[in-house]
Parts: C-alpha cells; sequence; structure tokens
C-alpha cells in the first residue's frame, strides 16, 4: 500500500458551500466540489469520453457530465448513470489548521 502526501490547495474559508476549485496535480486535472461544508475531490475527466467533468451541474452529491450526461457520486467517484461504464478516481481531502488538503499517494 503506498504511503499518502497531502498538499494545500486553498483555505477553507476560500471556498464557500456550492462553490467548486480547479487544481493539476502533476498532469491530472482535478475539481474539488464543497457541498454543504464537506470537501470532496475528484478528477476533472469523464471516463467516457476524456470529456471535461467539473462545469457539470451537480444535484445533491451527483455531477452530470456536461458532454453526454453520465453521472458520477462526488464522494466516491462511483459512476451513477450511462453513458460512462467506470467511476472516476476520488482524491481524500482533510482540513488542516483552515488550509483544505488535497492527498496524492506517492508510488
Amino acid at each position: 500500500m503506498s504511503d499518502m502526501k497531502y498538499y494545500p490547495i486553498c483555505a477553507a474559508e476560500e471556498l464557500s458551500p456550492g462553490e467548486r476549485l480547479f487544481i493539476k496535480v502533476g498532469e491530472t486535472p482535478i475539481v474539488v466540489f464543497n457541498i454543504e461544508g464537506e470537501f470532496f475531490a475528484i478528477a476533472d475527466t469523464c471516463t467516457h469520453d476524456q470529456g471535461p467533468l467539473g462545469e457539470g451541474e451537480v444535484e445533491d452529491h451527483e455531477i452530470i457530465c456536461p458532454r453526454h450526461g453520465a453521472r458520477f457520486d462526488i464522494r466516491t467517484g462511483e459512476v451513477l448513470a450511462l453513458p460512462a461504464i467506470n467511476g472516476v478516481p476520488k482524491y481524500p481531502i482533510r482540513v488542516v489548521g483552515g488550509m483544505v488538503e488535497i492527498g496524492v499517494s506517492e508510488e
């Protein structure tokens, strides 16, 4: 099992409930969400056609891909509706000292 290294991405107060933040870790685009005060992070790439996912509409804890309507659970990355058949990677998020941090596997 690989170790997780956490990197600060923003102050928690800078990402209000209902907002999202787009970041890159290496070459990987990631979108960080604040949903009702909880933070979540998933890859910003739909597994159906590799298009951007993070601009999609959010309903509860689901994001709807703006290109073809595939749905994913923001909490787990699990795919919930076709045309996608595979989930998206999710990333651990924590808040330490008022800073939102994202966990990245060190392999």
